[in-house]
């Protein structure tokens, strides 16, 4: 479902390897020797160990090997070879190929606005392939992008409907993103994307729920201004966090100074991890994550 770009030849033949598989010795040694006997320069690796005896062993390798879309068919029969004799899950993806996302809003634009900026720069190797909404209010932003946009609007009579015609919308992207989409997806939808949804909130939950958090966190005199994203999960806001950062306030924070640092905060937060996730970064560990970054 990606699209490769064909215009970037710095990308042409960087491939990424994600392994996961049970720890013992020997692990980096074969999967090194098979990047050598192909032909392959690994340009970076990184590594995690959940507990050398006994535990799990995660490994991502990003290397450069000449027609890698042509001699993909063989390495990857290798891989599965090596699979089955270490028993490794395993990914391999082509460096070059731009992740499709559907990025869906209400009505503020900040998070939606970064994503945005990111592609156009470069910084963030995706394409935004349409963006979705239960308000028209954004509506011109898309269009100044040239993004496609869909209007689905959302009421409690007609919520099941409307996320059916908003999965019909999205059913051929590789990522979901929730920029401030104030609308909670059902466990269907997150079963459909599974660590491929993506959500960003204030880091205020538990303690400042409800419709205006930032108005009880400044009555509570909050001193840390905090955005979390996490992947969607049936369970509300309990999916496995991808990034969180932190901005300090002080006593003279009004409540609209609390919400504009909190615009900040959580526009780099959501971005970093959508990077991250379409840079093959994020490896989902039970309720956590695992981040090469």
């Amino acid at each position: 479902m990606s699209t490769p770009d064909p215009t970037d030849a710095r990308f042409a033949d960087v491939g990424r390897l994600v392994v996961r598989c049970p720890d013992r010795p020997g692990i980096v040694a074969v999967l090194s020797g098979l990047m050598a006997e192909v032909g392959a320069n690994i340009t970076d690796s990184q590594q995690h160990s959940s507990d050398p005896s006994g535990g799990t062993f995660t490994l991502r390798l990003e290397f450069v090997l000449a027609d890698l879309a042509g001699r993909r068919p063989g390495l990857e029969q290798r891989l599965t070879a090596l699979a089955a004799e270490w028993g490794m899950a395993w990914r391999l993806t082509e460096a070059i190929h731009r992740p499709r996302l559907a990025v869906f809003v209400s009505r503020t634009d900040h998070a939606l606005q970064e994503l945005i900026y990111r592609v156009r720069a470069g910084d963030l190797r995706a394409e935004i392939a349409c963006i979705v909404s239960n308000h028209r209010d954004l509506e011109p932003v898309a269009v100044g992008a040239g993004i496609p946009f869909h209007h689905v609007p959302v009421t409690s009579d007609t919520k099941a409907e409307a996320e059916a015609a908003a999965l019909e919308i999205v059913s051929d992207v590789d990522l979901v993103v929730l920029a401030r989409y104030m609308q909670i997806v059902s466990p269907d939808f997150c079963a459909r994307f599974p660590e491929r949804l993506i959500n960003i909130h204030h880091s205020f939950l538990p303690a400042f729920v409800g419709a205006n958090p930032y108005r009880a966190a400044h009555d509570r005199g909050v001193k840390l201004i905090g955005a979390t994203a996490h992947y969607v999960t049936a369970e509300l806001d309990a999916g496995p966090i991808i990034e969180q950062e932190v901005a300090r306030v002080d006593h003279r924070a009004t409540v609209e100074d609390m919400r504009r640092v909190g615009r900040y905060v959580e526009r780099q937060v959501l971005a970093q991890a959508v990077t991250w996730h379409v840079e093959d970064r994020v490896i989902v560990d039970g309720e956590k994550t695992i981040v090469f970054a």
